[in-house]
């Protein structure tokens, strides 16, 4: 396929997502002259190029669709749900068509679908009525600026003739004949040039191979920085290249982004069909549409999406009869939501139907033998919900075209946990059901914690890592129980399930005489955690993938190469807990109920200095664990480098000036504080508890400063009270030229 081609199909294609687009709009806004002119420019644009190219049944059908357009957009016709039919069949017979070029390099044969198609068309144009709606107006014209003056007499066009003065004969003197107005520009002309000098189409594959070479840059990045950690000379060069490195990443990353309207755009057209055919009135709802997320997992949403947004339709939103009766709109609604959460992108199925009936799940997962009916009566409404991601099951009296073979659901989770995301749902009986997609931002590269079993390093990624718990030897046998042959933890009054790594792996017995760790997983809302031996300092890995085999032990998500250059397997602790049979129980809720009681809050505590002080949890960002000599100085105040920008540093434990040790260690907690972060130098990292702040004595007033913690009055820290960065180095949030450096 010659280049032509190959961008005639590229603009072809996404003038028929546009198309698309503003053809399921104009159902309800059929007298939009914008809606009309930019459906009828797409087609125009097919039909010009078409004839230029020599693709024939191109040029044949979007001839037919531009007349039934140019009707529609003198206001002629008016735009009824039976032409919308017919122009989206003409949507989708030239969306065929160019796939047939793309893969074939031919258009193929139209034969009787072409004819008709055509007649379809043909009959449409032919129906033309005087419009129910007035005919939409164009846009005003901008006034033609007036003509310069200019001293020599001006040429009489020649196809214009000179009308003779009055009195004289003739073309005996020439009169300059009016020229015409110009045409005033179009906008959207001129910002499409603008836009086309300021962009550049790039194959994926090169964005890939891009993405993969930074992966190698990273992991180069890593080793350099642990061999040369201890060397004073080379610390600035290695704080340097990590810079370069965090930022040539999020650049390519950034050229990776797409805004999520490239999936909903389609479900428009898919929410129509499927209501129109069920005889149900949905209205779709989309918000978020700008939330960029990587183009791979855009692709890998896609489907996910398609099946949520089906079952909505068909299972969710009732009939109109059915909904009048339930004293609701006769018109369902289904909102797709997309945002930003973190690391993650949030994507949401809403609808305000019927909800799931959870006695119904019961039933049918005992009736097809999925659980145990003993089982099942024991269940929570929220587990019961997850069954419906189970493979086969579905509650559907009836298989159709469109649901009941028990494959939707399944494939939305398996398809979402196959891109490191998680999918929840929640529903209540006759208002509706949430379907939460949670996307990672990428795959390529994320954080992780590097811990330690029998010896051997393994990665785990830090978005479900809710906390670290240390035990030495002796609190082992007291702080582990064991009901049967499960072991069990109490983490601040509620009993924790835990794996222990070593022995899911089958590795060789350890000694007891050590310690352990215990990392606290929330996967997929099951809550347990993890015992390892050790835990190292947290990375960036790049996620590389692992061989059929381990695949299917089930418990990696891919491997690694560490800083030392050692290979690493990377943990999945959504597997681990499935297998396992971790269930959902219902300590997340009543967590949650805890903290909705009022006054009640999560906090941070710590010891700095030797004092037990409290940060707010919800202000806390991360903990990170640093070499001094990683602090540097601004006016005679410490500081530390953090996401592009100087972060001021409250040397609340007085580590920094403790020892003169540049590579001794030191704890940092870095708290968001509105729109700026802050970090707190801390001994250590007590527990998370939850309290009230206390009143102040004889005032009556809650006082934001103390709180009860473990029945301890504890001193909290108010962000607002810790030092500000220099005005100049604050408003310029970058790094002065002394500290680069």
């Amino acid at each position: 396929m010659d280049d032509l081609t190959r961008e005639f199909l590229l603009e072809s294609q996404e003038g028929l997502d546009r198309m698309e687009r503003c053809l399921t709009e104009l159902e309800s806004h059929p007298a939009d002259a914008e809606l009309l002119a930019e459906i009828f420019r797409a087609v125009h644009t097919i039909k010009g190029t078409t004839g230029f190219l020599g693709f024939a049944r191109l040029e044949a059908l979007s001839h037919s669709g531009e007349n039934l357009l140019g009707l529609l957009r003198e206001g002629r016709l008016a735009a009824t749900a039976e032409i919308v039919s017919g122009l989206l069949g003409l949507l989708d017979r030239l969306r065929s068509i160019l796939r047939a070029i793309e893969t074939s390099g031919s258009e193929g044969a139209g034969g009787e679908g072409d004819r008709e198609l055509t007649a379809r068309l043909e009959a449409l144009q032919r129906e033309e009525v005087e419009a129910d709606l007035p005919a939409p107006e164009p846009p005003p014209a901008a006034a033609a600026p007036p003509a310069p003056r200019s001293p020599s007499p001006r040429k009489v066009s020649p196809r214009r003739k000179a009308a003779p003065a009055s009195g004289e004969a003739g073309p005996q003197r020439d009169t300059p004949a009016p020229l015409p107005a110009a045409e005033p520009s179009r906008p959207e002309a001129s910002a499409s040039s603008t836009g086309a000098d300021s962009t550049l189409r790039v194959e994926v594959e090169l964005l890939n191979r891009m993405m993969n070479l930074v992966g190698e840059l990273v992991l180069t990045r890593n080793q350099i920085l642990q061999a040369t950690g201890a060397d004073a000379r080379f610390a600035p060069l290695g704080r340097r290249l990590d810079m370069v490195t965090a930022d040539l990443r999020e650049a390519v990353m950034r050229a990776r982004m797409q805004p999520v309207s490239h999936v909903f755009s389609r479900f428009p057209r898919l929410v129509r069909d499927l209501a129109h055919g069920l005889g149900k009135h949905v209205r779709l709802e989309l918000q978020g549409q700008e939330t960029e997320l990587d183009k791979s997992l855009l692709e890998a949403i896609r489907d996910p999406l398609t099946h949520a947004i089906r079952n909505a339709i068909d299972h969710g939103i009732e009939l109109p009869a059915a909904r009048a009766a339930a004293g609701k709109a006769g018109e369902g609604m289904v909102r797709l939501r997309a945002r930003h959460e973190g690391s993650h992108v949030i994507v949401e199925v809403e609808d305000d139907g019927a909800g799931i009936d959870v006695a119904r799940i019961r039933e049918k997962a005992v009736e097809r033998s999925l659980i145990p009916a003993a089982r099942a009566e024991q269940m929570s409404d929220r587990e019961l919900l997850q069954l419906i991601f189970l493979p086969g099951f579905s509650t559907a009296a009836a298989v159709t075209s469109i649901s009941g073979r028990g494959v939707g659901m399944d494939v939305v989770r398996t398809n979402v946990e196959k891109i490191g995301g998680k999918v929840e749902i929640d529903s209540l009986s006759g208002r509706g059901t949430t379907l939460r997609l949670r996307i990672p931002l990428t795959l390529a590269i994320i954080p992780a914690i590097i811990v330690r079993s029998c010896g051997q390093n393994f990665a785990l990624p830090q978005s479900p890592l809710l906390e670290l718990v240390h035990l030495h030897a002796a609190e082992i046998s007291e702080r582990i129980e064991w009901l049967g042959n499960a072991p069990l933890y109490r983490l601040r009054g509620r009993l924790l399930p835990l794996v222990f790594l070593d022995r899911l792996l089958q590795q060789p017995e350890r000694s007891a005489e050590s310690g352990c760790d215990i990392a606290v997983l929330n996967a997929d809302g099951r809550r347990f955690g993890l015992v390892v031996h050790g835990v190292a300092d947290p990375e960036e890995i790049v996620v590389k993938p692992i061989a059929a085999v381990l695949r299917g032990i089930g418990f990696y998500a891919g491997a690694t190469i560490l800083g030392n250059g050692e290979m690493a397997l990377i943990l999945h602790p959504g597997a681990i807990a499935q297998s396992l049979g971790v269930g959902l129980s219902a300590e997340t809720e009543e967590a949650e109920e805890h903290l909705a009681r009022p006054g009640l809050e999560e906090f941070l505590l710590v010891e700095a200095a030797g004092r037990r002080r409290a940060l707010s949890l919800e202000t806390v960002v991360r903990i990170e664990r640093i070499a001094r000599s990683a602090v540097e100085y601004v006016d005679s105040r410490p500081v530390l480098r953090f996401e592009k920008s100087l972060l001021p540093l409250d040397d609340a434990a007085q580590d920094l000036t403790a020892t003169a040790d540049a590579e001794a260690p030191t704890t940092v907690v870095v708290c968001r504080d509105g729109g700026r972060h802050v970090g707190i130098t801390v001994s250590q990292v007590l527990d998370v508890a939850g309290g009230q702040a206390l009143e102040e004595a004889g005032s009556g007033a809650v006082s934001p400063g103390v709180a009860l913690l473990h029945e301890r009055v504890t001193d909290v820290v108010r962000l607002t009270d810790l030092p500000q960065l220099p005005d100049a180095v604050a408003a310029e949030e970058q790094l002065p030229a002394e500290v680069e450096a």
